[in-house]
Order: C-alpha cells, then sequence, then structure tokens
C-alpha cells in the first residue's frame, strides 16, 4: 500500500509517500481502507518535533473508511461497516489498523469526507463547549481564529447552546465565514486591539469563558477578556506555547480559571467517545452543523498541506484524499 512515512523529525520536507506492507489486524484491532483523512495540528507537532515521536512512523490521527478485515475477538463490527476515528496514528495511509473500541460508526447520511473532517475537531468543540465551559444561555464567549476548522465549530455549538459568541479573525473573508457560522461580533485582531474590544461589546464585563487554540500570540488578551470567574480553556498552541504563567495573574484577572485541556481526556471511556460522536455526526446527518472543507490534497501533497496550515493560509478543514 501507499503510505506517507516520517524517517525522522523536521519540516514537511520529511513526509515522504512511499510503499509500505499491508498491516494486519492483531486480537482487539480492525483493519480500515481509508477514504479520507483530516489534517490536524497535531500532525504538525508530531512531524516536526514538537511532540516527540519515535521514528519511522505514518503520521495522521483521523479518518474515515469501511472495515476491511477484523481481528480476533472483535465483536460488534463487520466487513464493509463505515467508521471513522481520531487520535489514532497512521491515517496517512491507505490502509491502517486501528482499535476497535477507538472506532465510531458514520451514519449513512454522513459522507466518509464528512467524518473525516469533522470527528477530530467536532469532538474537540463539543467538549470545550460542553464540559469543560459549558455554555449557558445568554453567555458570551470568545472563540479565537473562528474561521479555522475548529472554530467554525466552536462558534456553531456555542450558538446551539444559547450563547453570544464573539469571534476573531485576520481578514474580510474570514469575518465573512465566522459570521455565517454564526458570530455575533467579529473583532479583525490585526487591526484592533481583543480584550478593549471585548470589552466594549460586553458593557465592560468580560467573557464567561475563552476557547483559545492559538496560544502564545492570543494568551494575554485572553486572560484580560475575561469576566470575574471566567474560564480561559487553552486546547492549542498554533502560534507556539505560552511560556510559564504566574498564578497571581488569575487573582488579579478576577479569580479566573485556567484549563489545558486536551480531547484524549475527555473521549477515555469508549461511553463517552461514542455519545460525543454520535451527537456530532448525528448534528451533521440533520444538517444542523456545517463542515466546511477549506482544501483537498492528494496523499503524495502531504507537505503542501502541513504547509499551508501551519502558515495560516486556510480557513475550515483540510482533506488527503
Amino acid at each position: 500500500m501507499r503510505a506517507v512515512v516520517v524517517q525522522e523529525q523536521g519540516g514537511p520536507e520529511v513526509l515522504r509517500l512511499t510503499e509500505a506492507p499491508d498491516p494486519e489486524p492483531g486480537p482487539g484491532e480492525v483493519l480500515v481502507g481509508i477514504q479520507a483523512r483530516g489534517v490536524n495540528f497535531i500532525d504538525v507537532y508530531q512531524r516536526s518535533g514538537a511532540y516527540s515521536m519515535p521514528t519511522p512512523f505514518v503520521p495522521g490521527v483521523e479518518a474515515a473508511g469501511t472495515v476491511a478485515a477484523l481481528g480476533e475477538g472483535v465483536t460488534g463490527l463487520r466487513v464493509g461497516a463505515r467508521v471513522a476515528w481520531a487520535l489514532v496514528p497512521g491515517a496517512y495511509a491507505e490502509r491502517a489498523v486501528v482499535p476497535a473500541d477507538r472506532l465510531v460508526p458514520v451514519p449513512d447520511r454522513v459522507s466518509a469526507e464528512q467524518a473525516a473532517a469533522v470527528l477530530l475537531q467536532g469532538l474537540t468543540a463539543h467538549y470545550l463547549t460542553h464540559s469543560t465551559y459549558p455554555v449557558q444561555p445568554g453567555d458570551t464567549v470568545l472563540v479565537h481564529a473562528a474561521a479555522g476548522g475548529t472554530g467554525l465549530l466552536l462558534v456553531q455549538l456555542a450558538k446551539a447552546r444559547h450563547g453570544r459568541v464573539i469571534a476573531t479573525v485576520s481578514t474580510d473573508a474570514k469575518a465573512d465565514l465566522a459570521r455565517a457560522a454564526g458570530a455575533d461580533e467579529v473583532i479583525r485582531y490585526d487591526r484592533t486591539e481583543v480584550a478593549p474590544a471585548v470589552r466594549e461589546l460586553t458593557g465592560g464585563a468580560g467573557v464567561a469563558a475563552v476557547y483559545d487554540g492559538v496560544g502564545a500570540a492570543t494568551f494575554d488578551a485572553s486572560l484580560a477578556a475575561l469576566r470575574p470567574r471566567g474560564v480561559l480553556a487553552l486546547f492549542g498552541q498554533a502560534s507556539g506555547a505560552v511560556p510559564p504563567v504566574d498564578p497571581q495573574r488569575l487573582n488579579s484577572a478576577g479569580s479566573v480559571y485556567l484549563t489545558r485541556p486536551t480531547l484524549a481526556h475527555y473521549v477515555a471511556e469508549r461511553e463517552e467517545l461514542l455519545e460525543r460522536a454520535s451527537d456530532v455526526l448525528g448534528l451533521v446527518a440533520a444538517g444542523a452543523l456545517d463542515v466546511r472543507v477549506g482544501g483537498r490534497y492528494p496523499l503524495a501533497e502531504a507537505a503542501r498541506a502541513h504547509e499551508d496550515l501551519a502558515g495560516r493560509r486556510t480557513t475550515g478543514k483540510l482533506l488527503l484524499d
């Protein structure tokens, strides 16, 4: 089969398409024929060395396809069943072996492309808006990078919970996308200081929560935008890691809360994984959650996809066909 293999961590050029042996499922595992693959910042971190990885490895932690073979002891699945997964490596290939308990069923009305485009970021947006800080009716929340794959889903899910959403973006085109997703207010962070603008839009009160996947470039503004006892959910570091923080800053900001959540801890149990995936994919099937695909790349052009994602030249979700 064809697979993108990283022999040593580094720049996008280390993503090389090669011929690899067909994998075989072991006990409790499933062989999946992959139809679509999501491209995520975690792929960039693992490829670059920001996250240490044993090499060689096949990158990619999100995909959708059909069951090709079952390993010993696997029940509840059949060959030909439509499935998707997130947070299991090996997606940048034509086939992958996945633990059976990490696979989720894909509804008939959801395409493989939609499933691969929404699962990881949809699960992320779901846990952030439903668990890390559950948006309450009337809450005002701030979503950074609101025209990105996760940002657009965050806006929609926060609005579905009857929150008011302030979005930050860097271009007029991205502002239009954020508004189309439901954002009530949009701040061009390249033109306007975010925290003062948020204070003005909230009558000086600040927001109940900030969903920040950007990191170093936005952290100070995020902290300054919170209302007393508000929650800063720092779920990513697209602009770089945040330097160490003096806890006294949380006091002076209004007894606020800072959390650094990650999806793995919100889907660790299969029951919770299935509940969140059912919610997200069910909304897609019902047409209640729009999934924007911002770019499609052949598997051989994975390096270009990484360059575009890291260069913040994209909107929505990137896929490898």
